[in-house]
């Protein structure tokens, strides 16, 4: 799933100029001198310009019996784009796919199993929020590529001035009590709007529950549980801890305009909307750290929602073994470690994490990687988000509603919506 931040500002989005990188019209399968040439399907401001040339290049050194043409697709359609090149006897060798996407295009058939594949890359340190949705019925089909996820993003001159040490928030209680002294006069401890869903996710999985659970061959809402409660009720007492609107999410107003105002002490984002928040206000270049969700207790970080992409190979692909030679490279530990620093990303192994040391964004997030979730792993829970009970169900608590009941009914509405295809 691509990672979204404020509004109109994904944490993919480094660099323009891919474009220029699109091209391929040769479905031949057969490059310069009788070599292989594959079709690889990107997606746009996922990596430069510079990397993917960069990559290209040593893939075809390495392997000179191998061709590499990438087309760069958009991210709106896709999944229909996608699914159409599936059925066809013309699809692309690789394809970029969000983490969350993989199950419905594997529903189909369409993907190549590679559960075969998984120890030779070093599947048993894979980020589990790319290698879990990357599988579908047992088996894998999506190859973990990168991983992208929320932090807290704090102003360091009010905390300073606070007397907070963010470096010693390693507990959710720990985290409310440092809110609690930053929310005072017209500061705001925390800009937490009242349907960041995503967020409320995180809390809901520390707490040990889910958004939705398999039973039977059939999905059911599970926001009802007394673990979800619980994860419920730790995002109402931070959210009341700053002036968040109750009824939108973290792109009505965009949370960069809120926090360039300089009236925010934190935002929970993805490392780039810090990019966005200096561009709307350049006095606080500078100004502006990171530090992962903090979790139950000190030793786990909180838990969080695993964005970024997998890759995988259609079974229409005439070439599958060359396909899985470039997959093999791309997402092998030499080329996951120059991505990480090229692009702030967090790599799709754990033991990898030490790439980003130097990157105070990207490091925070891979901490929180290490506890990363995705959503239920099912075709149908897009379905789920379509509608977005879990909105209404957040704004309806925050006004008053009672918890259990509005969650009873926001279950309901997600066990509806994952079986309504059934």
């Amino acid at each position: 799933m691509k990672l979204r931040l404020f509004a109109g500002v994904s944490v993919l989005v480094v660099t323009a100029g891919l474009s220029a990188c699109s091209s391929s019209s040769d479905t031949s399968g057969e490059g310069s001198g009788g070599s292989t040439t594959i079709d690889v399907w990107l997606m746009r401001d996922s990596v430069s310009a510079a990397f993917q040339n960069d990559f290209v290049k040593g893939f075809e050194a390495a392997h000179p019996d191998i061709e590499v043409k990438v087309q760069i697709q958009e991210w709106d359609g896709i999944g229909e784009k996608v699914t159409a090149a599936l059925a066809s006897n013309d699809a692309p060798d690789v394809i970029e796919t969000g983490n969350t996407q993989v199950a419905q295009f594997a529903q189909s058939g369409g993907l190549l199993d590679l559960s075969d594949k998984v120890d030779e890359l070093g599947g048993k340190d894979w980020l589990k929020g790319l290698a879990e949705p990357g599988a579908y019925e047992g088996k894998q089909y999506g190859i973990p590529y990168y991983a992208a996820n929320r932090v807290v993003i704090y102003r360091t001159d009010l905390f300073k001035k606070a007397g907070v040490d963010a470096a010693a928030i390693k507990t959710r209680d720990q985290w409310i009590a440092a809110t609690e002294s930053l929310n005072t006069g017209d500061t705001q401890g925390i800009y937490l709007p009242g349907q960041n869903w995503f967020t409320l996710a995180g809390f809901v999985w520390d707490e040990g529950g889910d958004l939705a659970v398999e039973s039977g061959g059939k999905w059911k809402g599970s926001l009802d549980t007394p673990e979800a409660i619980r994860g419920m009720e730790f995002y109402a007492r931070l959210q009341a801890l700053g002036r968040g609107p109750k009824d939108s999410d973290e792109a009505n107003p965009p949370q960069a305009d809120v926090m360039a105002k300089g009236k925010v002490a934190q935002v929970i984002s993805s490392p780039g909307g810090a990019t966005a928040v200096i561009e709307n206000n350049p006095e606080l270049k500078g100004k502006l750290g990171f530090f992962p969700i903090p979790g139950k207790t000190a030793t786990t970080p909180g838990a969080v929602f695993t964005g970024g992409s997998d890759l995988v190979i259609p079974t229409a692909s005439a070439k599958p073994d060359a396909a899985y030679t470039f997959i093999k490279e791309l997402t092998g530990d030499a080329w996951q470690k120059k991505l990480a620093v090229a692009m702030s990303y967090v790599p799709n192994k754990t033991t990898l994490a030490g790439a980003v040391a130097s990157d105070p964004g990207a490091a925070a997030m891979a901490v929180g990687a290490a506890e990363g979730h995705a959503t239920p792993n099912t075709p149908g829970w897009a379905a789920v988000e379509a509608k977005n009970p879990i909105k209404d169900y957040l704004t309806a608590v925050l006004t008053g509603g009672d918890p259990q009941k509005e969650a009873g009914t926001a279950s309901e509405a997600i066990t509806a919506a994952m079986n309504s295809g059934s």
